[in-house]
């Protein structure tokens, strides 16, 4: 008995000694199809090792044995990706709205994305610091990069904006926004001067700012893209590269003989293909991209078929932010047979455009434009129904998973830290139950998020979604 006991006590001592020879991690997923979004290749028996909020290791299923993991989650049958980016988001709707607003950021984790960019509203100081809460562990949400306050011409119809008179008025501007730590620089174009607009542009490029941008009517789009233009907001804008008739109408524009929605209309009227693909080139070969938000601009074009008072979604949303939506509809609504069959061909026709612009080279970045005013655009959801628009369109599923997980880091600089499954990536996962690079419509089929290193299983992920409906229900 003396001999078995001092066997036994010997076996643990060897057992400890190798425990301790063994590389602490917190968590290891393993059993799963690791997806790789930018080569689009699958690959099977390896386990991705987490620490933190950090990837440590990506290592072959028979090397777990060197880790000692605090949790180990099996995954067979299920596909390891890259969390999801919505690179167009907006908070806002004024400090009453706060609380509604800060609502919506549990919805964005619960569908996969781990990551929005702020692309400007009125709540910019409560945004910054959200962004500083989620980043320290003291907020759940997807890590946020923000324009801060956006810049505009004088007496703007947007509010929280950085008004902007003249280009020497730009340095201050951009003073502000470094000085407040934004990650890039939103400009739009609803009073802003041309010469101040580009000068903007200009002077974020020297200072290292990134941009992103609406596109004024009275400005070339090859001068706006030289300038420095990051991104393109909105692929409707694109519409006017399309046509051989574009100094004509940025000439008339300029002399107020045009509005936005005419010089659209001429455009699909002289629309050519190949004058699109040489301003695509242009645009690729200046380093600016374009973010489509197509879904939003879909909702809209189709309200006259397509009423969404009764989507189940709203459940989600609070009543200060669905008021905000009557105002596209309202707007909608006065549209006449022919104002409305304009709506429609704009949306397809621009739609159609992704094709060109991934083969001509231009970076596609999934946006939706959800948040505030923009109806039925709805947090978490949208991201899923636009990357989709993107394959109904012509992108295949591995350029609209791109969009939505590499172009978007690209953008900001960081595939340093996201993008990929890779040691010393952030620990921003997703996990599905069907293959993504197969059918796209697999991101919806969400088993688990990891957000920063913290895993949500499905039964979490349905409480955030559950706590939000109750939430909302109770402030009626």
């Amino acid at each position: 008995m003396k001999q078995l006991a001092a066997a036994v006590l010997l076996a643990g001592v060897l057992d400890g000694a190798h425990a301790a020879d063994k590389i602490a991690v917190d968590v290891a997923l393993t059993q799963a199809t690791l997806i790789d979004v930018a080569s689009g290749t699958r690959t099977k028996g390896q386990s991705v090792l987490l620490k933190g909020d950090t990837i440590v290791a990506v290592v072959k299923d028979a090397e777990l044995k060197r880790y000692a993991p605090r949790k180990t989650i099996k995954l067979p049958g299920k596909y390891l990706m890259p969390g999801l980016w919505d690179t167009h988001v907006h908070f806002g709707g004024g400090e009453a709205l706060i609380e509604e607003n800060k609502q919506l950021l549990p919805l964005y984790l619960a569908h996969g994305i781990t990551t929005v960019r702020d692309c400007a509203g009125d709540l910019a100081d409560t945004v910054l610091s959200w962004r500083q809460q989620i980043a320290e562990g003291k907020l759940a949400g997807p890590t946020i990069f923000t324009s801060g306050p956006k810049l505009e011409g004088l007496k703007p119809m947007w509010k929280g904006t950085i008004e902007v008179g003249s280009p020497e008025e730009v340095g201050k501007a951009l003073d502000k926004l470094q000085a407040m730590k934004v990650d890039f620089v939103k400009i739009t174009e609803n009073t802003m001067t041309s010469e101040t607009y580009l000068a903007a542009l200009r002077q974020a490029k020297e200072r290292g700012m990134r941009t992103s941008a609406h596109l004024p009517g009275q400005i070339p789009l090859a001068r706006a893209f030289e300038a420095g233009l990051g991104t393109v907001e909105h692929q409707s804008y694109l519409l006017r590269a399309t046509t051989p008739r574009e100094a004509e109408l940025v000439e008339q524009f300029t002399a107020g003989k045009l509005t936005g929605r005419e010089a659209m209309r001429l455009s699909l009227e002289s629309y050519d293909e190949a004058t699109a693909r040489r301003a695509f080139r242009h645009m690729a070969a200046q380093g600016t991209a374009v973010v489509p938000t197509l879904w939003g601009s879909r909702i809209t074009a189709y309200l006259d078929q397509e009423s969404h008072y009764g989507d189940d979604y709203l459940k989600y949303i609070g009543k200060g932010l669905r008021a905000t939506y009557d105002w596209r509809v309202e707007r909608a609504a006065k549209d006449g047979p022919e104002a409305i069959a304009l709506r429609h061909a704009i949306f397809e026709k621009s739609a159609q455009l992704l094709p060109l612009l991934q083969q001509e080279g231009v970076s596609i970045i999934a946006g939706t434009d959800a948040g505030f005013l923009n109806s039925f655009n709805y947090p978490g959801q949208a991201l899923h129904d636009e990357i989709a628009l993107f394959v109904r369109y012509g992108l295949s599923p591995q350029q609209a998973l791109q969009s939505a997980v590499v172009n978007g880091p690209r953008f900001l600089g960081k595939l340093d830290r996201y993008g990929s499954i890779q040691t010393g990536k952030a620990a921003d996962l997703l996990v599905l139950d069907a293959d993504p690079l197969a059918d796209i419509g697999a991101t919806r089929k969400i088993r688990m998020v990891v957000s920063r290193g913290e895993v949500h299983d499905r039964a979490r992920l349905d409480q955030m979604l559950d706590d939000t409906r109750r939430k909302i229900a109770e402030s009626q």
